[in-house]
């Protein structure tokens, strides 16, 4: 399954691009299994996820767990904690 991954604030500064389309392996079933496999995928991915547990997901712009599976998801954006001011 392709998707398209969407990537805000540090974690697009650290990967470098703003979004990429990828194939998910079928080994991929949540969000957390999805944030993991981005960790492998080099130097400035690794960067980007090196404390998983910080990352904020949306499913097709619905906010969601890190247990939530990605189904047949057409966009999945990651980005840090959200500040207020």
């Amino acid at each position: 399954m392709s998707v398209n991954i969407v990537y805000f604030a540090w974690v697009r500064e650290r990967i470098g691009k703003g979004s990429e389309v990828i194939d998910v392996p079928a080994s991929v079933a949540t969000v957390g299994d999805l944030i993991a496999h981005l960790a492998t995928l080099g130097e400035e991915y690794e960067a980007a996820f090196q404390m998983p547990g910080v990352i904020r997901a949306a499913i097709d712009q619905e906010h969601v767990e890190h247990s939530e599976p990605i189904g047949s998801a057409r966009e999945i954006a990651l980005f840090p904690p959200m500040t207020g001011g």
